[in-house]
C-alpha cells in the first residue's frame, strides 16, 4: 500500500511538473529574427534590430502573451543566412520570422521558412524574386521595380539628365537588379547610358571604371549600391573631377555613407523607404518619438522597416487569432491600409506592399527629406 501511495505521489508531481512546463512554454509566443549583425552590411542589420527592439518595447504582447524574439547574425552570408532560417525553424520553433535585410541573403533563407510553411517578413530585401511565387514571403518594402522607375523619372524630369553612367556591384543580387529597372524605364523616357561599369563589394579602388565614366561624360552617376562602395565612389569620383549629381538606392542611406564619404557625398540622392518629415501616421509619430529617447539620434529608414515588419506580423497573429503559420500567411496577404512606421502598407501580389518612395539628399552631413513618389 505505502509503494502503492509511493508511487501515485510520484506520478502526481510528475504531472504537475508537466503541466507546469506546458504552461511556461505557451507563455511566450517566440518571433525569429535573422539579420547581418556582423560583415559587410552589418549596419543594415544593426539598425533594423535597434528598430525592432523599440516596436518590441511598445508592443510586447500578442493574444494575451509576451513576444519573445531570437536573434541570429547571419555574418552577412547566404550560406549563414540559410542556415539561421534552419535553425528559427527546427530548434527555436517560432511561428514567424523577421529578415534578412539585403535581398541575396533574403533568397537564400526564404526558401527554408517556406518549406516549413513560417511566415516571413523582409524589412528591407527589395529584389522581386524575395517573393516571387512563394506563399509565405512577404516584405515591408517596395520592390525594386518601381524603385528603379522613380529613380529614372527623378533623373530625368527632376535633375535634368539626358546622360546617365551607370556602375553596378555585380556581387549583390539588389544592385544589379535595380540597376536594370533604372536603365529600361531611363531609355524608355528619351535618356541614353553612356557608360556601363562593374565593381564588386569589398572593392577599394574604382579609378579604371571612373576613367571610363569621365571620358563618356554623363550627366548622372546611378550607382545603386551599398553605403561603403557607394561613399569610395564618390570620394575618388570628387578627386577626378567628377562633379555630376550621383544618385543612389535604398541601400546606400546609412550614417556610415557620410561618414566614410564626407563632403564627397554632399548632395547624393537616394530613393528610399523614409523621413520623419513624411512620416504621416500616428503610430509613425509614437514610434519616432519612443526610438528618439531611447537613442538620442534620428530615426532611419532601417530602423522604421524593421519595426514595420515587427508590427505587420502582430497585426497579422491578432487578425488570424492563432500562431498557425498558415493563419498568419491569410492574414498578412489581405493586409490593408496598415498605418505603418513608414507610411500606409497595402499587401499587394507576391507578398509585396504598394507603398510610396520618398527621395533623400545628403545636405551638410544629414539626410534630408526632398520629395514624396505615391505608387
Amino acid at each position: 500500500m505505502r509503494k502503492l501511495v509511493a508511487l501515485f505521489t510520484m506520478l502526481g508531481i510528475g504531472l504537475l511538473c508537466l503541466g507546469i512546463n506546458g504552461v511556461k512554454a505557451q507563455e511566450t509566443i517566440k518571433i525569429g529574427v535573422y539579420l547581418p549583425m556582423t560583415g559587410s552590411v552589418a549596419s543594415y542589420g544593426q539598425m533594423e534590430w535597434n528598430g525592432i527592439q523599440v516596436a518590441n518595447e511598445m508592443k510586447p504582447t500578442v493574444l494575451g502573451k509576451k513576444i519573445e524574439l531570437i536573434l541570429v547574425d547571419t555574418k552577412s552570408d547566404k550560406i549563414e543566412a540559410a542556415n539561421a532560417v534552419t535553425r528559427l525553424v527546427d530548434k527555436e520553433k517560432v511561428v514567424a520570422i523577421i529578415g534578412e535585410a539585403i535581398s541575396g541573403n533574403t533568397m537564400a533563407g526564404n526558401p527554408i521558412s517556406e518549406a516549413a510553411k513560417i511566415p516571413s517578413v523582409s524589412p528591407t530585401a527589395t529584389n522581386p524574386l524575395v517573393t516571387q511565387g512563394k506563399q509565405y514571403a512577404f516584405r515591408a518594402c517596395f520592390i525594386d521595380p518601381f524603385q528603379g522607375q522613380v529613380a529614372a523619372r527623378f533623373a530625368k524630369n527632376e535633375l535634368k539628365a539626358n546622360k546617365a553612367a551607370v556602375i553596378i556591384d555585380v556581387a549583390q543580387d539588389y544592385c544589379v537588379g535595380l540597376a536594370n529597372f533604372f536603365v529600361k524605364e531611363f531609355v524608355k523616357l528619351g535618356g541614353q547610358i553612356v557608360s556601363t561599369t562593374y565593381i564588386q563589394t569589398g572593392d577599394q579602388d574604382f579609378s579604371a571604371q571612373l576613367s571610363a565614366v569621365k571620358a563618356a561624360q554623363p550627366d548622372i552617376i546611378y550607382a545603386p549600391n551599398y553605403y561603403t562602395e557607394d561613399a569610395l565612389l564618390a570620394k575618388q569620383a570628387r578627386d577626378l573631377g567628377i562633379n555630376v549629381p550621383i544618385l543612389t538606392g535604398d541601400g546606400a542611406q546609412a550614417d556610415e555613407l557620410i561618414k566614410i564619404g564626407g563632403q564627397a557625398v554632399e548632395n547624393m540622392y537616394f530613393t528610399a523607404h523614409f523621413h520623419k518629415q513624411a512620416a504621416n501616421t500616428q503610430l509613425a509619430k509614437d514610434y519616432i518619438k519612443a526610438f528618439e529617447e531611447k537613442f538620442k539620434k534620428e530615426l532611419s529608414a532601417f530602423e522604421a522597416l524593421g519595426a514595420d515588419a515587427y508590427f505587420m506580423i502582430l497585426a497579422a497573429i491578432e487578425k488570424a487569432g492563432s500562431t498557425d503559420g498558415t493563419k498568419i500567411r491569410d492574414a498578412l496577404s489581405q493586409l490593408k491600409d496598415f498605418q505603418g512606421v513608414s507610411g500606409v502598407i497595402t499587401m499587394g501580389p507576391e507578398g509585396n506592399p504598394v507603398k510610396s518612395v520618398v527621395i533623400n539628399k545628403v545636405e551638410n552631413g544629414k539626410f534630408v527629406y526632398v520629395t514624396t513618389v505615391n505608387p
